[in-house]
């Protein structure tokens, strides 16, 4: 007899006696502002997939032992819900995160899980906390499941017990500016044949100090690099991408390629498949070294940088230090004061035309 999968239609919810007040939209800072409820749903080895819980948000009760406190057994995704002009809620490419959750997952052995049903009982929490998502172009709510391994074990093997469990946070621009990245040549992120594709925890905690770092000295994120060459990889927590006329004298946007070092990012893929259907430069997914990125700077060749990713959409690059020299990355020549290159701007555009529902997209999911 199979065990029970995780099942949408015995989802029970209890609602809070103790509403919480809206924020001013203006006034909320990423993920640091959360909404009244939250999803939980429980998996032991022996009975399967307990029935899913809507219940008041709050603190988790852990066993100290637990794996997920003791060998960072833990895996987790970022998603948004965005409100359209006419009510509609969506959310955007959902069945993506669905995937990379469980391919994470698997990684470190936690149970499978029936993505199609999780993702119906995040609609349902989105839908009780929708007077959370803000109506302001720009502006959403934050989608935050985790799956973490529960059985108090100190036996390095794997957790027969575990937890799913999603909340929510309401969210303003990430990045309102462009960012000064600090390329860093001494410390990687992720190595060849390591979990650097993954979305795990313990990718996280390892980039805190370096990236504390260079904030003190003056910079937002770290370009990350690896190897002899300074093959670059992601900038802080999102895809980094270029557009530049290359060596071959062609105009290309090009990103690392999904190598096994970078996450494989619903917002990068998202970028690549409308620049591609543009059809009007080269788009490519191809290494390229911090050198060429240099020679391409002093050429005049570089037209744009920008970080991407769910929390910031995308994020245009102005200077990046690199071997001590900080080098200035165009960003709009015509104006000064943009904080998005033409491209970026454009691409961003696009998108969230599609997440707001102003453009018609299957992309858009709806709540």
């Amino acid at each position: 007899m199979s065990l029970p999968t995780i099942d949408a239609s015995k989802l029970t919810k209890t609602l809070t006696t103790a509403p919480k007040e809206l924020l001013d939209p203006k006034t909320l800072n990423f993920g640091k502002n959360f909404t009244d409820h939250m999803l939980c749903i429980k998996f032991t080895e022996e009975n399967g997939w307990e029935a899913p819980e809507i219940k008041p948000y709050g603190p988790l009760q852990i066993d100290p032992a637990a794996f997920v406190l003791n060998y960072s057994v833990e895996t987790f995704e970022g998603m948004k819900a965005y409100k359209a002009s006419d009510g509609t809620i969506n959310l955007f490419r959902p069945t993506k995160n669905m995937e990379r959750l469980a391919t994470s997952s698997q990684r470190i052995m936690l149970p499978e899980f029936d993505q199609e049903q999780f993702l119906q009982c995040i609609k349902e929490l989105v839908k009780t906390d929708e007077r959370f998502i803000p109506d302001q172009h720009g502006y959403s709510l934050y989608i935050r499941p985790n799956f973490i391994g529960t059985e108090p074990n100190l036996n390095l093997q794997y957790s027969r017990e575990a937890l799913l469990y999603v909340y929510l946070s309401p969210v303003g621009p990430y990045f309102p500016r462009t960012v000064k990245l600090y390329a860093n040549t001494e410390e990687v992120r992720a190595w060849p044949g390591g979990v650097g594709n993954f979305k795990l925890g313990g990718n996280y905690a390892p980039a805190l100090r370096p990236a504390m770092d260079v904030v003190r000295k003056g910079y937002d994120q770290i370009l990350w690099l690896l190897g002899d060459d300074h093959y670059v990889t992601e900038v802080g927590t999102m895809n980094f991408l270029i557009f530049w006329i290359n060596a071959e004298g062609e105009k290309e946007l090009v990103t690392a390629p999904l190598d096994g070092i970078i996450l494989p990012g619903v917002t990068r893929d998202s970028l690549l498949e409308l620049a591609r259907a543009w059809g009007e430069f080269k788009v490519s997914e191809r290494r390229v070294t911090m050198p060429e990125v240099v020679q391409a700077i002093a050429d005049g060749r570089m037209l744009e940088a920008f970080g991407a990713g769910t929390a910031c959409v995308v994020c245009s690059v102005s200077v990046v230090l690199y071997n001590g020299v900080e080098y200035q990355i165009p960003v709009d020549p015509s104006d000064p004061d943009a904080v998005f290159g033409p491209l970026t701007k454009r691409l961003r555009d696009e998108l969230l035309d599609i997440q707001y529902g102003k453009k018609p997209s299957a992309w858009a999911v709806p709540v």
